[in-house]
């Protein structure tokens, strides 16, 4: 497609050239544009400028494998089509698929092929038919490919352009600095048709990571990212983005040409003509999680990363007092972008976001309990030579059996504590499909594995989970349904839209408390959370419910009334306290 607006090329010119300095800027826009926006696509005449309309308070998101819901006759991705209709039509309007490409390791984050669907999920049609339905997310495994992937298999035969599509390294380098997600050594040796070379792995020797400094590397990526948006793809995810681009000598993670692409991504984005959200993966402190906002440059959303390893702090110890710190201090997210708050993913619940916010101490002691709720502990290698926890593997429904003194029989209460949070918070709310159907520890694929992650990637039989959630008694049944309708409510609230004002509320430390006023300034909420498993009784002065106002308990429908007295919060009880009751 012809380019006519010489300010979307130098845009695009500019942006490259502090990527590729030594580079045509003028040569590779043309080619960025080519990938882009092939023949038959078209681009809008001027990008989208930033604001408060890509999502609204009836957004949510499901997060799920192609075959976490499975029977052995249909196609996975029917079957998950199945249920989303059945169990989730009217809560969440969007969902993640995970990566669902042919893959040879890490339940398909080392992809063979970028083009093609898993054949044991089905094809590009069955994807297409939820994304009819559903704001649909996928993968951008951009850091790594398999190492048997075609591309792979073409640079170990010296054939161009995959001969300089890795990145290489060699053992005598100084690599001390590099951060590490993993404790296994970071390269490994392979023979290729020039020699003997050493590739960097960061995640696993079968994830093979790509050189970004060769460009022909981003302009394919940029051509990938073109087969996603034609097949309904409305949200990209950058997986494992930080460690994007490598330099010998530096730690190897968020390096200013890592944002220079991203950068680069969003502007193609905002001239898009479908609307697509850029939404960045970096597990790590909360400020480096923030970076990847830029100046409403970047991301469009980041995963709030810090939420999940305080949530369960907060759960498990009956204190909001550390998650209350947090919160407080988090910068509302700027004009036109947005958080994605969750607790629990298809990984771990993150240790890493944690740092400087939760004492070692109190590690220690969230460390101790998921390992008696049978949780296990994944390891990452520190520059002295020693590990750290990384990341707790357990179902977040399973971390929720009881607090730091024990088991005990408030799981459910607790767990549909710990999601209404999430829903409360500004930002956009994100379930995993093991925590919505109150899925168990999977220790018996832990064992079958050998990885500590498959505790989490249970594989429900269809059938045995349609039994479970259609019968009332059931544990899963309670989970779904007790989501389902705070979910119904919640998207009718204009005060929970991911923009709306939010101010943090000081009060009982066993109490997480927010307060939202929608856009408009016509809806508050007072979002209560009692994160312990006592009765606690708040003030209605505490929260300075104005006089003359209906207040009502969305949760509840009990009137509040704002002349004094005590609001009672029973173990684990969620009000949401509101001078306005829209209804779902």
């Amino acid at each position: 497609m012809a380019d006519t607006s010489v300010s979307f090329s130098s845009k695009v010119a500019a942006q490259l050239h502090q990527i590729y300095p030594d580079v045509d800027s003028d040569i590779l826009t043309s080619k960025v544009v080519e990938a882009f926006w092939p023949d038959g696509t078209h681009r809008r005449k001027r990008a989208r400028k930033p604001g408060n309309s890509l999502w609204s308070e009836k957004d949510a998101v499901l997060i799920t494998y192609g075959n976490s819901v499975i029977d052995g006759a249909h196609k996975p991705l029917d079957i998950l089509r199945h249920f989303l209709d059945s169990y989730m039509l009217g809560t969440v309007n969007g969902v993640h698929i995970l990566p669902f490409f042919p893959y040879t390791s890490d339940d398909g984050f080392a992809v063979t092929d970028y083009r093609a669907v898993n054949s044991h999920l089905g094809d590009w049609p069955d994807i297409n038919r939820i994304a009819e339905d559903f704001k649909l997310m996928s993968d951008l495994v951009l850091n790594h490919v398999s190492s048997q992937s075609t591309w792979f298999n073409a640079y170990r035969q010296g054939h161009a352009p995959y001969d300089r599509f890795f990145f290489e390294a060699s053992p005598e380098d100084d690599l001390s600095e590099v951060v590490r997600p993993r404790t296994h050594p970071l390269l490994r040796e392979v023979e290729t048709a020039n020699g003997t070379r050493h590739v960097w792995c960061t995640f696993s020797h079968d994830q093979v990571d790509l050189d970004f400094s060769n460009p022909e590397v981003l302009l394919e990526f940029l051509r990938v990212m073109r087969v996603h948006i034609e097949n309904g793809v409305r949200i990209i995810r950058l997986d494992a983005v930080a460690f994007l681009w490598k330099e010998v000598g530096t730690n190897c993670i968020h390096l200013p040409q890592t944002h220079a692409i991203v950068q680069l991504m969003r502007l193609l984005c905002d001239y898009e003509s479908e609307t697509v959200v850029l939404l960045t993966e970096t597990n790590v402190p909360n400020a480096e999680n923030l970076s990847y906002f830029g100046n409403r440059n970047e991301a469009h959303a980041v995963y709030n990363f810090s939420l999940p390893p305080l949530v369960l702090h907060a759960m498990l110890s009956g204190s909001a007092r550390y998650l209350n710190r947090w919160q407080g201090t988090m910068p509302p997210a700027q004009l036109g972008c947005a958080y994605l708050n969750f607790t629990a993913s298809h990984d771990g619940i993150g240790m890493r976001p944690a740092e400087g916010v939760l004492p070692e101490t109190e590690k220690d002691k969230v460390i101790e309990a998921v390992k008696s709720f049978g949780g296990r502990i994944n390891m990452r290698a520190l520059p002295d030579g020693g590990e750290s926890p990384y990341e707790l593997n357990i179902t977040f429904f399973d971390a929720m059996k009881g607090t730091l003194a024990g088991e005990d029989d408030l799981q459910v209460s607790r767990f549909l504590a710990s999601q209404t949070i999430v829903m409360s918070l500004e930002g956009i709310p994100a379930f995993y499909i093991h925590a919505v159907t109150a899925c168990a520890n999977d220790l018996e694929a832990v064992e079958k594995t050998g990885q500590n992650r498959a505790i989490n990637r249970h594989r429900w039989d269809y059938e045995t989970l349609r039994g479970l959630l259609n019968d009332p008694e059931t544990v899963n049944a309670q989970v779904m349904n007790g989501l389902r309708e705070r979910l119904r409510i919640r998207c009718a609230q204009p005060a929970f839209h991911p923009n709306a004002t939010q101010f943090t509320l000081q009060l009982d430390e066993r109490i997480f408390g927010v307060w939202r006023q929608s856009l408009d300034r016509a809806q508050s909420i007072f979002a209560l959370h009692n994160v312990s498993d006592e009765t606690v009784h708040v003030s209605a002065y505490a929260i300075n419910l104005i006089e003359g106002e209906d207040w009502v308990d969305l949760l509840s429908g009990e009137r509040i009334s704002a002349a004094g007295g005590d609001i009672t919060l029973a173990p684990y009880q969620c009000r949401w306290i509101s001078n306005r009751s829209s209804q779902a």
